[in-house]
């Protein structure tokens, strides 16, 4: 097979790396992809958007699959695009990206079918927004209702910061139609836990659980990001846990998409808050609720989970699109994985690119690194290209060990301001 990968992030160097090794796969192609899958697969300079132009390529190459990663094509349409096509696509339609592309959709859904969820009101004009807002005691979440990268929900420590917060949203657009409209959540506590799944319509296999780092700075400091690292699986989050959240809100989900005409095929990804959690799996009883939906692999999820799966991940995806999922037994390794992302100076502000990076031949050989913001030049440098350039990936029997086998690798890997968090996974390990 000829497979082409959309995208160019950590998340599809890590497709690629993944896909690679499957025996059924001859040539992988990644658009536009970036240095690090310019070593395992062919690049095409096109962007994810252009979606024409991948179908065009597509067919000139004689593509047999194609895996989406990012959720802007996919809200565009893209995998509807290439079904006409007639080419086999991994990935969710316009109408199920909407679980991801309009928060507001998903929490009607959510309410309406009874998933379980936090209060929330939505609104489409900005002073009455701010009216309610004044009422509210602090802290009060506040979401774009579009895509924003990532970055379009804010926990607002004040009424000044939640005005601002809506202000810069609704009324200067600063993420554009995305802020037409929003929703004020209550703020519920716990800890975050990202659950994902492939879905072929009807039958759902959960993937290990995750977690995510979104904040810039040690101890969840600074401003929201893509995210600076995670883990998988953690323990506050055990199987038993796990099945619950696939019953009382996976499977809910995709019936309740089934019910409003909607077959979801692709990657459901729960964001979900555990309340009452504890570090011990045994009495930890606390319940899941989602704060939101992703319709596509997390970044930089992705690179922590797919390195514990057995299965040959091309046979998953097939099984997904061909809807036989039922008949297909997924396998994941019982270790876990601890990935640290590697910043530019200034993110996720301004920052520069085309600095060189040092030190990517100096790492230990069980250890992945998979690439971001990165392109190669032709005197087979490779240099920073974006925000998040790297995500330095260890696999271990347990937390503290593949934690030490990061942190004691990613000081050799270097380019000028380059900034990663210290704690990923730290709290497990202070649990224990």
């Amino acid at each position: 097979m000829k497979v082409m990968v959309i995208g160019g992030g950590g998340r599809e160097h890590t497709l690629a790396w993944k896909i690679v090794r499957s025996p059924r796969v001859k040539k992988v192609f990644v658009a536009p992809g970036n240095a690090g899958t310019a070593l395992i697969a062919e690049n095409i300079n096109i962007r994810p958007t252009d979606i024409e132009a991948l179908g065009k390529a597509a067919k000139d190459k004689g593509i047999d699959l194609v895996v989406v990663g990012p959720e802007t094509p996919l809200a565009s349409g893209i995998v509807d695009y290439f079904d006409k096509l007639s080419i086999p696509v991994f990935g969710s339609t316009k109408a199920a990206t909407q679980i991801e592309s309009s928060k507001v959709f998903a929490r009607n859904l959510m309410q309406k079918y009874g998933i379980p969820c936090p209060k929330g009101i939505v609104f489409s004009s900005y002073s009455e927004a701010k009216q309610h807002l004044e009422r509210q005691r602090p802290p009060i979440v506040i979401k774009a209702d579009g895509l924003a990268a990532g970055k379009g929900t804010i926990i607002a420590g004040s009424l000044l910061e939640g005005d601002r917060a809506l202000s810069d949203i609704m009324e200067a657009k600063v993420f554009g139609s995305a802020g037409d409209k929003v929703i004020i959540d209550e703020y519920v506590t716990g800890l975050e836990v990202s659950l994902l799944a492939f879905v072929d319509g009807k039958t759902i296999s959960v993937m290990p659980p995750a977690c995510d780092y979104k904040r810039v700075w040690d101890n969840d400091q600074g401003p929201n990001t893509g995210g600076m690292g995670s883990y998988s699986p953690p323990g506050f989050f055990p199987a038993k846990m796990v099945e619950k959240a696939k019953n009382e809100i996976l499977l809910p989900t995709v019936r309740a998409m089934a019910e409003e005409g909607i077959i979801y095929k692709g990657v459901l990804y729960a964001g979900l808050m555990v309340t009452d959690c504890h570090c011990d799996p045994e009495t930890s009883s606390g319940e899941a609720i989602s704060l939101e939906f992703n319709a596509r692999f997390g970044d930089p999820e992705t690179q922590v989970i797919l390195p514990l799966l057995k299965t040959d991940l091309v046979d998953i995806l097939l099984a997904v699109i061909q809807g036989n999922l039922d008949q297909l037994k997924i396998e994941w390794s019982l270790g876990v994985c601890v990935g640290v992302v590697m910043a530019s100076a200034g993110y996720p502000g301004s920052y520069k690119t085309g600095l060189p990076i040092n030190g990517l031949d100096r790492f230990d050989k069980d250890l992945l690194v998979f690439h971001a913001g990165t392109k190669l030049a032709d005197n087979a440098v490779v240099y920073t290209d974006g925000g998040r350039v790297l995500t330095v990936v260890a696999r271990g029997k347990d937390l503290a060990e593949a934690r030490q086998k990061v942190y004691g690798n990613i000081s050799r890997i270097s380019f000028e301001g380059c900034h990663y968090r210290k704690d990923i996974a730290l709290r497990e390990i202070e649990w224990h």
